[in-house]
């Protein structure tokens, strides 16, 4: 049997719900009758005694006859009063019910038609402003943030999958292309061969263990082991472990770390990793014979560590994008550096959830750039 809600199909009690135009005219009815019910009741039982009392007083009752017509008036007069009053109280209720309730049911069945476009997938789906009072704006405000953000999302992932089948594709070829062409005896299994094979496999490894650690920086500060750290620990070894890649390119690789380095709270691990992924990036873009220079120092907030090379630079278009993932200044030439595209968006995962903050600067093509990470220091630190 198939559920209502699975078909499409509203449920049959639903249709019969009140909805709020209803609601809300009950709601003043009930005020109504309320308010007037006690009217009616505190008039019948006070204002008799009273009005009689001051006829008494003012000397206009000379005998229980007169005294029982002057209340009879009194009552009638009460009576016709309390009535013209709810009449004209439940016309004007109705009216202004009727059309703050059209007002306010447009707006839910707006917010509630963009909901379900939503859910449907209409990430571009936006709600006008309501003009209801500054609760309903924040509502319109907050859902059409939720949409922008789900489209935003939506825009990310598919780009994600299409640079994935794209990243895939090149070695993917080359791997089935060798295999046929051993396959066919146009191609033995020389060393030649399998260093090929062997290069392209490890290319797609390598971009399995980027794209996992992307996916693992973004978790946030849950991915992280934070410690009470002296940042020259993971900046030496970083550097140890960096210093044979720059010299079998021929790239001078200096430190300038100063002596009074405050304490940070930071994942060794996680930090080592965004200044190898700097490194990795500076020695990429810098031919043989030139320089990167890592220079930490630190003010009385925050300690910064900067990453200088001398390279191929980045034209001031381009820098806006350099974190976003995939993103390539120049598509051909990164990849024949061997570059997934992902290593500055991991670098800069990883340092916002450190709760810091990652820059590039650059004084245009040819003429190097400048990545500098900024970590706040650690509260007990001297």
């Amino acid at each position: 049997m198939t559920h209502p809600h699975a078909s499409g199909l509203s449920d049959p009690r639903a249709r019969h719900t009140p909805g709020i135009g209803a609601r809300l005219l009950a709601a003043q009815a009930l005020v109504l009758v309320a308010g007037g019910a006690t009217t009616w009741i505190v008039a019948l039982i006070v204002g008799p005694p009273l009005f009689s009392e001051h006829l008494r007083r003012a000397g206009m009752v000379h005998s229980p006859n007169e005294e029982f017509h002057a209340e009879q008036a009194y009552r009638y007069a009460t009576a016709i009063s309390i009535a013209v009053a709810i009449g004209v109280a439940a016309l004007t209720a109705l009216l202004v019910t009727g059309y703050f309730s059209r007002r306010l049911q447009r707006s839910v069945t707006e917010v509630s038609s963009a909901a379900t476009a939503v859910a449907n997938g209409r990430y571009d789906i936006r709600v006008a402003p309501m003009r209801l009072g500054e609760d309903f704006a924040n509502l319109a405000r907050a859902f059409n943030q939720m949409a922008e953000r789900l489209e935003s999302v939506e825009t990310t992932r598919r780009q994600l999958f299409g640079d994935l089948a794209h990243e895939i594709r090149t070695p993917i070829a080359v791997l089935e292309a060798y295999v046929e062409a051993v396959e066919d005896g146009v191609k033995t299994l020389d060393r030649d061969t399998v260093g090929t094979l062997r290069d392209q496999t490890s290319r797609l490894v390598r971009f399995s263990d980027d794209f996992a650690a992307l996916a693992k920086a973004e978790e946030g500060q849950g991915a992280i082991a934070v410690q009470r750290l002296n940042p020259r620990t993971f900046i030496s070894t970083t550097l140890s472990t960096a210093a044979d890649r720059y010299a079998a390119k021929d790239v001078l690789l200096r430190s300038d770390l100063a002596p009074d380095l405050p304490l940070v709270s930071a994942d060794p691990q996680r930090m080592s990793q965004v200044l190898g992924n700097l490194l990795d990036n500076a020695l990429r873009h810098t031919a043989p014979h030139g320089h990167v220079d890592v220079v930490a120092s630190a003010d009385s907030r925050e300690l910064t560590i900067s990453v200088t090379d001398s390279g191929e630079g980045i034209s001031a278009e381009h820098l806006p994008h350099v974190f976003e993932r995939f993103y390539r200044v120049d598509a051909a030439r990164a990849r024949s550096h061997g570059g997934a595209g992902i290593g500055l968006a991991i670098a800069k995962a990883i340092t916002e959830a450190h709760g810091g903050r990652i820059a590039v600067a650059s004084r245009g093509v040819g003429m190097g750039s400048t990545f500098s990470v900024s970590l706040p220091i650690h509260p007990d630190s001297p």
